[in-house]
């Protein structure tokens, strides 16, 4: 699959967005706006996998990278203006894309940032049908004091976390104090010995063989008719599962 290059404005500036088409035979009328993590863009192996997985499986993804990424800076830009860039992601996948719901995430960093666009006073100007995050970068490593949440509470729409057992950045277990108190729809999946990108060893069969189901699992969540089914058919609708 070849994705189709456009430019995205963003204030004076400008970056490079990548569109994956769903492919025709499975299409479930869902698009997603993936964001790359603090510290590779998306053009790495990790995005354009996930990307082109879930195209195959029937949903229209959306990449770009940041300012500072497509710039060639190694320094993430302040969170305002990585905002602005992703808001500017989301009016084009608009553009773009003619799709009913337009879910936004990422992976690591470019998660996070979805998710203070989506607990935003305009989250629901923006359209934000739901989240999807690969790795949510719940505290620095080693500093588990230091958490990046308060914000999720103000989240009304949907959520899916994919979360590593042993992520250093926030084990699933940490996770779910939070959820519990999180009045939005959270499906939080754990994947069983996973590291922060998710791979549950460096075998490189065993990390195809995972994402390949993150992905099936991520494409089912997504065609969900709505927020009330997404994250049911479990015992808990706020439960920490095994893939």
């Amino acid at each position: 699959m070849t994705p189709d290059p456009i430019f995205i404005a963003v204030g004076g500036e400008k970056t490079t967005a990548r569109i994956y088409r769903a492919a025709p035979a499975s299409s479930i009328d869902a698009a997603l706006v993936l964001a790359h993590g603090a510290g590779a863009p998306q053009q790495s192996a990790f995005m354009v996998g996930f990307a082109r997985g879930l195209a195959d499986r029937g949903v229209d993804v959306l990449t770009f990278n940041f300012l500072y990424m497509e710039q060639r800076r190694r320094v993430p830009d302040r969170t305002d203006k990585l905002e602005a860039c992703y808001r500017a992601a989301i009016a084009a996948a608009r553009e773009h894309l003619a799709s009913n719901g337009v879910f936004i995430g990422g992976k690591s960093m470019g998660g996070r940032i979805a998710t203070h666009l989506a607990a935003a006073d305009d989250a629901e100007t923006l359209g934000i049908a739901g989240v999807v995050l690969l790795g949510y970068p719940l505290h620095p490593p080693g500093r588990p004091d230091q958490l990046r949440a308060a914000h999720l509470q103000n989240i009304r729409v949907p959520m899916l976390i994919v979360q590593g057992e042993r992520d250093p950045f926030g084990t699933p277990a940490e996770l779910q104090p939070i959820v519990d108190t999180m009045s939005a729809r959270v499906t939080l999946h754990l994947v069983e010995k996973g590291d922060h990108s998710l791979a549950p060893s460096r075998r490189a069969e065993a990390v195809a063989t995972t994402y390949a189901a993150l992905q099936d699992l991520i494409a089912q969540w997504l065609a969900m008719p709505s927020g009330r089914d997404r994250g049911s058919g479990i015992r808990d609708r706020k439960s920490v599962f095994d893939p």
